[in-house]
């Protein structure tokens, strides 16, 4: 999922160059350290997937692994099983396949460093596990399409410690329309979304209304009936025309609905000149592959040409202000997307070691210690009970 050999040069000589920007102190260090921080999408069960590492030693590539998330002080990742959008296309099973060996492989590294790993398949979980000084593995499903229009499968994935479901991905699907696909066959969601969003409530399962439609969101907000999470989602203030990201009106239906946003830290997601970059680089290699060039190499020469504008911490911090000016710091958590958006991570969050400048910059905008631990994980974490009680009643 790495975007280029040329442009993780770049980003290593561009980090190196603004590393002595962003030393965090031994307060934010220790406030990322000794909290619970909650990252509610990391896309580790598809990165070792695709080529197998030992993320709980230290790896020469990726965003993660154990010796840089305790740097950083992260105690409790949603790891993403995520679900190429095409599969649902390819035949009934290959969606449902995939994301059982995923979650196959999270067991299996949990099994491989019971010292360091432990499932968590509820609140609880994450709470005593982060006593003990175990890193909680929690599960999102990214891309509805294993469920297959089957509601028993919703339980089979609740059962295997799934415990949100982003709706749909980078294409419509049987569940929901997407934001990145103009066909929108369902104007929303589909019969059975319908039907799913009140299943997911009665189960226990977040819904993530990350990459869908805004008509999906707004009917998904009329439907459920407890808190839902955008697990990797930013503002479209600051990249006008984004869909993927939400606006102002969505925010504030979160707010009513009592959800929360986690800010997704890719570049392109930061700001609209990253954003731009890439819409100028697809309409470039259409035309240059249409002409015989391969992407590969195509891709490099463009970034020689056209070096990649990364954003930076602050900019992220903006999202974060935006949110908290806007509907409260109840309502705003982390999503990175670490291992899910390339070489694309913003200056002085470039992996899961770099946590603590994310808190020294909310330290730095006068952001409270309370402040603070309802982001990195007490937000995430009261949506997840109110889901948990909720179901409780069925």
């Amino acid at each position: 999922m790495k975007l280029s050999s040329a442009l993780c040069v770049l980003a290593l000589a561009t980090s190196t160059v603004y590393a002595k920007e962003y030393t965090a102190s031994e307060r934010a260090i220790r406030l990322a350290q000794e909290n619970l921080l909650i990252d509610t999408h990391i896309d580790v069960p598809y990165r070792i997937n695709m080529q197998w590492d030992d993320v709980s030693k230290a790896t020469e590539g990726g965003d993660f692994d154990y010796p840089r998330a305790m740097q950083g002080g992260l105690n409790a990742p949603f790891m993403s099983i995520y679900i190429p959008a095409n599969l649902e296309f390819e035949g009934k099973g290959k969606s449902y396949q995939l994301a059982n060996q995923l979650i196959d492989g999270m067991e299996a590294l949990v099994h491989r460093a019971p010292h360091k790993f432990a499932i968590a398949h509820n609140t609880k979980d994450i709470e005593s596990q982060f006593d003990k000084g175990l890193m909680s593995i929690a599960m999102g499903m990214e891309n509805g399409s294993p469920i297959e229009g089957e509601m028993k499968h919703l339980q089979h994935f609740f059962d295997r410690g799934v415990r949100y479901i982003t709706l749909a991905h980078s294409q419509s699907n049987h569940i929901s329309d997407s934001s990145y696909d103009l066909r929108r066959k369902w104007k929303g969601l589909s019969p059975f979304g319908k039907e799913l969003v009140v299943e997911m409530n009665k189960v226990g399962m977040l819904i993530d209304v990350s990459h869908i439609s805004d008509k999906a969101f707004y009917q998904v907000m009329e439907i459920s009936k407890v808190p839902v999470i955008a697990s990797h989602s930013s503002l479209r203030k600051y990249t006008p025309g984004f869909e993927r990201n939400m606006d102002d009106d969505m925010l504030l239906a979160l707010k009513k609905n009592g959800g929360v946003i986690q800010i997704n830290f890719g570049s392109s997601f930061v700001t609209s000149a990253s954003r731009t970059w890439y819409d100028k680089r697809s309409e470039a290699e259409q035309e240059a592959t249409s002409r015989g060039a391969t992407k590969t190499d195509f891709r490099a020469a463009y970034l020689a040409r056209n070096p990649f504008p990364f954003a930076t911490l602050e900019q992220v911090l903006d999202h974060i202000d935006h949110v908290v000016k806007l509907i409260g710091i109840e309502h705003v958590g982390i999503g990175s997307d670490y291992d899910g958006v390339g070489d694309s991570l913003p200056i002085g969050l470039k992996d899961v070691s770099t946590y603590p400048n994310l808190v020294q910059g909310l330290l730095d905008r006068g952001y409270s210690d309370k402040d603070i631990k309802l982001i990195l994980g007490g937000n995430t974490l009261r949506v997840w009970k109110q889901a948990e009680a909720f179901s409780a009643q069925f």
